[in-house]
């Protein structure tokens, strides 16, 4: 059977009508019920409070459970007082009587209890599921200009160990003040036992309380410094695992090492700190309650022997305070945890606040039946707002529907901003850029994006089949269309001769596959999504030239009616270009066909002998070029099984 190929964009015009309709696959998870409340002047608890009411019903019904539970189980002291009294002292009542309370009130109690924890927990685990997903979503909106700046390790670390932080207080603090709370129903119950002794057992709660506030305020820094130095181990963990080819080829195993024990040392400081804390405040909080024991032993005794109170109520207050130390023994674990979420939560707070910089506008409107013609009028663009100096400045290109044209220039020319700028990886600064008449920033991002299928001169590869990286712009299509889009990339072959085809997991980025197949899979990736404007940003410079000239002729058949920009150092490159352009001085300094510049600007040919003399240099100094594809002789490299 022929094997199918993709057929190049037609150059007919497309019915009228017609709508555009996103070719990436919707999103089947249950969105979160609730966001952050923006208002940044609220406080970090209040502007959580919308997640925490979008599971009021079930996590209400936990703490009613959890109050009933407590409710019941504070009962029996109570009767055990009166089982002393009525049926040891008085025998007016059978004992079996209040046994069987006891233990029916000790069964309705674990009863509630456990249906208490079981909603509690699933509380918590949807309260944390919708946090992730906030952030998240907040992160894919983010500008490239914002990822350009902050560290990878930092946004892991505050999408799961700050978030587990603020989850945690939110459902687990008012569950343990539910706990606290009874201490009120138990002092109701001692002031109908004796309103003297319960005032004297209360005595020691004004203190607890001071303690609690000022062990609060000593924390919070410390907890945030915590926090803030985990996610610094965070990001020396995540740039030594992505790097450690970089780590392990110039052998800085300890150097590293030695960062990292840096960094472990200033967490283990804000740790130590913390406990040290925690060590003066906590047996305060948890041992002051006892006090109170002491004292209705004192007074309580007393008042028996004067015979003013009976045995039953010493017993009774005895338990009641017993009864109490669990939950200020939790009030210091209470406060702690407050602290770190607090502090979780501000961390939170500043990507949730910080908005994307590309964003539609309200009135942005679709990009169909995309014809391909690109201007660009006048564009200023640096990458900093602040930046003195200009990537581009005073930029003027257009490319006709259909036209191949190669941007040439020397490092640092602007050539791969000019593609970014194209799809609105960032907003120029003055200036403008047109597709088909219309402003880009006045098209939605979606439609924009699935019009211009850009290839980067370092793809990026997801731990997922060789298949599903082909299709990842096009989930649905068939194995067809991907082995239609690979042979087009001139990737079949090699793939084909993977373990397991199309279907071998590839290594994190990628990088059991060489520089040259990664970007052939790439090169794959976006003709399967059959874009009408095509941008090549050096996208052939990790393959062997053999391999290249097999690919560009494939690659003139795909852009047949389809505008193509590519950012070109190689001379085979700029062949399949129409007319070249030449950038310099942040800007282009001419314009027309190979042959034209060669003829007519000098700089055309020092720029294209520079490039040729840096692959020469690479190729002499260590054979292929990092990377480089050598059209996969060895068979059992790049992941692949031997023959």
């Amino acid at each position: 059977m022929k094997a199918p190929t993709l057929r190049p964009r037609s150059t007919e015009p497309a019915e009228e009508g017609t709508e555009f309709v996103p070719i990436g696959e919707a999103a089947r998870n249950e969105a979160p019920r609730a966001t952050i409340d923006p208002d940044r002047t609220l406080s970090w608890l209040r502007r959580a409070l919308p997640v925490m009411r979008a599971h009021k019903g079930i996590f209400i019904t936990a703490l009613v459970l959890s109050f009933a539970g407590l409710v019941l189980v504070v009962q029996i002291p109570n009767l055990l007082n009166h089982a002393i009294d009525n049926s040891i002292e008085k025998h007016t009542v059978p004992l079996s009587h209040y046994v069987w309370w006891i233990v029916g009130l000790g069964v309705a109690g674990g009863v509630a209890g456990y249906i208490s924890r079981l909603f509690l927990f699933e509380t918590a685990y949807d309260i944390e599921y919708d946090l992730r997903n906030i952030i998240y979503e907040h992160l894919t909106k983010m500008s490239f200009s914002f990822y350009d700046r902050v560290q990878s390790g930092q946004l892991i670390s505050r999408a799961n160990s700050d978030i587990r932080s603020v989850q945690m207080y939110m459902t687990f603090a008012p569950m343990i003040l539910v706990q606290c709370s009874i201490a009120v129903v138990a002092f109701v119950f001692m002031l109908s036992i004796s309103v003297p002794l319960a005032f004297i057992a209360m005595a020691t709660m004004p203190f607890v309380y001071f303690t609690g506030v000022k062990m609060r305020n000593s924390m919070f820094p410390v907890s945030w410094i915590i926090q803030s130095r985990l996610a610094d181990v965070a990001t020396i963990v995540d740039e030594n695992v992505n790097g450690v080819r970089v780590v392990k080829s110039f052998a800085a195993e300890q150097q590293q090492l030695r960062a990292l024990q840096g960094a472990a040392e200033r967490v283990q400081w804000g740790y130590i700190k913390d406990a040290d804390l925690r060590a003066r405040f906590t047996p305060l909080v948890q041992n002051l309650p006892q006090l109170g024991l002491v004292l209705v032993l004192l007074f309580g005794g007393y008042m028996v022997i004067h015979g003013t109170l009976g045995i039953g109520a010493i017993l009774a207050f005895n338990a009641y305070l017993l009864m109490l130390q669990a939950p200020f023994m939790m009030l210091g674990m209470l406060i702690m945890m407050g602290q770190r979420a607090a502090a979780s939560a501000d961390r939170i707070y500043e990507i949730i606040d910080e908005q994307p910089t590309v964003t539609d506008k309200p009135d942005a409107a679709d990009l169909v039946d995309c014809s391909g013609d690109i201007r660009f009028s006048h564009v200023d663009f640096a990458y900093t707002a602040d930046a003195e100096r200009l990537v581009l400045a005073d930029f003027d290109l257009h490319i006709a529907p259909g036209e191949t044209v190669a941007l040439v220039g020397r490092t640092g020319a602007g050539k791969s901003t000019v593609a970014r700028l194209l799809n609105r990886f960032y907003d120029v600064r003055h200036g403008s850029i047109e597709i088909d008449g219309h402003d880009v920033r006045d098209l939605t991002l979606a439609s924009l994006r699935a019009n211009v299928g850009v290839v980067l001169d370092e793809p990026f590869l997801f731990s997922v089949s060789v298949r599903d990286n082909i299709a990842y712009g096009k989930p649905s299509a068939s194995l067809e269309e991907v082995e239609a889009a690979a042979r087009a990339a001139g990737a079949h072959e090699f793939i084909s001769r993977l373990g397991d085809g199309y279907d071998t997991v590839v290594g994190e980025r990628g990088y059991t596959l060489s520089g040259g197949q990664r970007q052939r899979i790439a090169i794959a990736r976006t003709l399967l999504v059959n874009p009408p404007i095509l941008v090549l940003d050096d996208a052939t410079s990790a393959i062997d030239v053999q391999v290249e000239q097999m690919i560009h002729a494939s690659l003139r058949v795909q852009m047949q009616g389809r505008t193509t920009l590519i950012v070109a150092h190689r001379l085979s490159t700029i062949s399949l270009a129409d007319r070249v352009v030449l950038l310099d001085q942040q800007r282009v300094v001419a314009d027309g066909t190979h042959a034209q510049l060669l003829e007519s600007t000098p700089l055309y040919a020092e720029v294209l002998a520079q490039a040729a003399e840096f692959e020469a240099d690479a190729e002499r100094e260590e054979g292929p070029a990092p990377g480089l594809d050598t059209d996969d002789h060895d068979p059992g490299r790049n992941g692949r099984s031997p023959q």
